[in-house]
């Protein structure tokens, strides 16, 4: 039990949290079993059924400290790219009320379905 107690408190060694909409980031600070840190971003998204009720799907990424600094360049200039070739202004159905569709265009939302989703819970990582 002991063990237990100890794996608990190396996974909180720091926590921030993103509220985005439905979505919500979790970026946790964690340890490894040599007790050298990284970082885990989970991105938890919450749906709705139509009998009111609610399910998360979970997704999460690990990023170890070798990877820090290429993964920072590569966010900044994929961030970048899309801020330079569109604006920071949000563009979409959902943000726009007089927002046009091109013909045979499909959003993001309309592509993916939740089949293409793993449901994954806290307790299975």
């Amino acid at each position: 039990m002991a063990e237990r107690a100890e794996r608990v408190e190396q996974e909180e060694i720091f926590s921030q949290v993103l509220r985005a909409g439905r979505r919500t980031y979790f970026f946790d600070v964690r340890a490894t079993k040599a007790d050298d840190y990284y970082l885990t971003v989970t991105e938890s998204k919450k749906f709705t059924h139509d009998d009111g009720s609610f399910h998360y799907q979970k997704h999460k990424i690990y990023l170890y400290k070798e990877d820090f600094t290429d993964f920072q360049e590569m966010l900044g200039k994929a961030t970048d790219y899309i801020l330079n070739e569109k604006g920071s202004e949000v563009i979409s159905e959902r943000h726009q009320k007089d927002f046009k569709k091109e013909e045979g265009t499909e959003t993001t939302e309309e592509v993916k379905s939740t089949e293409s989703f793993t449901n994954v819970s806290f307790d299975d990582i």
